[in-house]
């Protein structure tokens, strides 16, 4: 579920390019939530409404609140926002930095998941892999005025996505599909209010633009969130935190096969430094499961 996090969310970055051509970024971001929304709630509603095992608290709503902002809602307008401003390389690297932000928040927060040296070694050798691949565009000036506030935006979103980790892991028992529903609702309603109240009504867009925005909902934000909660609930979110590693290797690698773009010569080294992180900050995980196996 990992590899597959990373294959889908490191094509997502191209289509959003793609759609930011034919619709505003916040209409961009509700349109992708809303179809996703949907489709969630359809499948949650065939299985019954199924949500939590066992009566909860009210801090356990909060914390749904919270996911739900934290996980679509806030990092889906700032990163379509922010990709104005900014290089495709830098909103890479800032992705990548999921990982280390999680690694503090989930030793303090989540048992089990203990701040070790090994750990840090592994996500910095595997981030500086990131680095090395995107190359020198990661931290290239587009020369655009609010360029400052677009990578505030990425940063941002990043830090989003590790908190909402952190407290999607602290839930009590839960049916994934129906908390995959019920964040993707909340968030839904927060985008769409904030797009009336920046954008105003949502433009109208040309049919490939339709098509492209039906994509993002149903792929990248429906069946990923959902292989993201999966895995989180499952693994822990450092374990979910190494997607983000794999998201530059599959844009860089995508980007040759689909728009012909040329390879970077490093990408072989990047590629054996991220593997090499992976390995080294998950080595009980990863050695669990191929045990399973």
């Amino acid at each position: 579920m990992v590899a597959m996090l990373g294959l889908i969310w490191g094509a997502t970055f191209l289509v959003i390019e793609v759609a930011l051509t034919g619709i505003t970024p916040f209409w961009l971001a509700s349109a992708r939530i809303g179809f996703a929304t949907l489709l969630m709630l359809a499948i949650w509603a065939f299985r019954g409404f199924k949500l939590f095992a066992q009566p909860i608290e009210r801090s356990d709503i909060n914390r749904l609140v919270a996911i739900g902002a934290l996980s679509s809602a806030v990092p889906f307008m700032l990163l379509s926002w922010g990709q104005q401003f900014v290089t495709s390389g830098f909103a890479g690297v800032s992705m990548a930095a999921v990982a280390l932000l999680v690694l503090p928040l989930a030793h303090f927060l989540v048992p089990g998941e203990r701040l070790t040296l090994r750990k840090v070694a592994g996500f910095v050798i595997g981030f500086v892999g990131v680095t090395i691949l995107i190359g020198g565009q990661a931290f290239e000036s587009t020369g655009e005025s609010l360029e400052v506030f677009g990578r505030a935006a990425c940063i941002g979103a990043a830090a989003c996505y590790a908190l909402s980790s952190v407290q999607m892991r602290m839930l009590p028992p839960v049916d994934p599909i129906g908390l995959n529903a019920v964040t993707l609702l909340i968030g839904a309603v927060i985008v769409i209010g904030a797009a009336f109240t920046v954008e105003g009504p949502p433009p109208q867009t040309d049919r490939n633009t339709l098509y492209v925005l039906i994509f993002l909902g149903l792929v990248p934000t429906a069946g990923a969130s959902l292989l993201r909660v999966l895995v989180i609930r499952t693994a822990g979110p450092v374990f979910m935190s190494l997607v983000n590693y794999q998201v530059p290797v599959w844009s860089v690698v995508l980007g040759a096969l689909i728009l012909s773009e040329p390879l970077p010569a490093s990408l072989l080294t990047a590629l054996a430094l991220i593997l090499c992180g992976v390995g080294l900050s998950q080595f009980g995980a990863l050695s669990r499961l191929f045990r399973r196996r």
